[in-house]
């Protein structure tokens, strides 16, 4: 699949940059954005046959796309439950909007409380043979705190092939270092252009194959992001 822009690598606050200047100067709502993720990632699953997909879900924008993307997979009439690991009430902004629309949808949802045990998340990712990492986004630096950590280590113990969103989570958006723990990929489809941390040799081994995918911010926002429209 060609890579949607002619960049290379992106750093943490050019991610950042790409979105603020595609909403507040281009007028592309951030929930079109995530919209765009989530299809993308989509047409990935579906284009590798999944069968029963369980989709873990953090309480930023990341999580946001994998809310958007239990909808998608819906439509395609893929087998699908959403896990969301935070409380309902903590998810914000374009993240709510998605997690408003699995409410309303009657979508498969269960919000694991944080004293999870680990016999119930083996049982819950158990049947799946995909499994969605959208837990933490490009912003986590250093080790994932509790409960994530335990989340992370029972999606590597899985025997489903594993998605990550934008990056695996626990990775390093910009060193690369992995956190203890880090899911361990089988495919990264990361969103607008890898990521600079990607080209570590420590990141390899978590990345899988990466893709990557367009959100359909316009060319002058990312070039502005980046610095190259100057």
């Amino acid at each position: 699949m060609p890579k949607p822009t002619g960049f290379s690598q992106i750093t943490r606050q050019q991610v950042r940059a790409v979105d603020q200047i595609a909403i507040e100067q281009y007028g592309v709502p951030g929930v079109v954005l995530m919209e765009n993720a989530a299809r993308g990632c989509v047409d990935i699953l579906a284009a590798r046959t999944a069968q029963c997909v369980r989709i873990c879900c953090g309480k930023g924008n990341n999580g946001g796309d994998g809310l958007a993307m239990a909808r998608h997979l819906d439509l395609l009439g893929i087998p699908t439950q959403t896990l969301l690991f935070c409380p309902a009430e903590e998810i914000t902004g374009d993240a709510a909007i998605q997690l408003n629309i699995v409410r309303k949808s009657e979508l498969p949802l269960e919000i694991i409380p944080a004293d999870v045990t680990d016999e119930t998340l083996h049982r819950l990712l158990l049947d799946a043979d995909w499994i969605v990492d959208a837990l933490l986004g490009t912003g986590i630096k250093g080790n994932p705190r509790a409960p994530m950590d335990r989340v992370i280590r029972a999606i590597n113990r899985s025997n489903a092939q594993r998605m990550a969103i934008d990056l695996p989570s626990g990775l390093d958006c910009d060193t690369g270092t992995p956190g203890d723990p880090t899911v361990e990929a089988t495919v990264t489809v990361t969103f607008v252009a890898p990521k600079i941390g990607f080209t570590a040799e420590a990141a390899k081994p978590y990345l899988g194959e990466v893709v990557t995918v367009g959100i359909g911010a316009p060319r002058q926002a990312i070039e502005q992001a980046m610095g190259a429209g100057h």
